[in-house]
């Protein structure tokens, strides 16, 4: 984990600059479509997004309802997602452990 904090964050300068590697770097390699669960309800994580407020959020859609949920808060399914590794280092640097 460790590791893949310090390739993400290798060159950036303050912690604006960090979300935004991580946010490159979860849209790069997590391998979306994906069905999870978000409070009991069934949906499907079409990709991230980066809000204006700098939050990585999940776009997560079920039918025609879309909604954005906190990458720090998405449930991850218990089947591994490829590239979920980069979820886990960005909470691991956000939770300062």
């Amino acid at each position: 984990m460790d590791a893949l904090i310090a390739e993400a964050t290798v060159d950036c300068y303050n912690d604006s600059e960090c979300v935004t590697a991580f946010h490159t770097m979860i849209e790069e390699y997590l391998a979306v479509p994906f069905r999870t669960v978000v409070l009991g309800v069934d949906v499907i994580v079409t990709g991230v997004d980066l809000t204006d407020d700098e939050q990585i959020v999940a776009v997560c859609v079920r039918g025609r309802s879309k909604q954005r949920i906190p990458v720090l808060e998405l449930p991850l399914p218990d089947t591994p997602v490829e590239g979920a590794q980069w979820i886990d280092a960005y909470r691991r640097w956000a939770r300062g452990t």
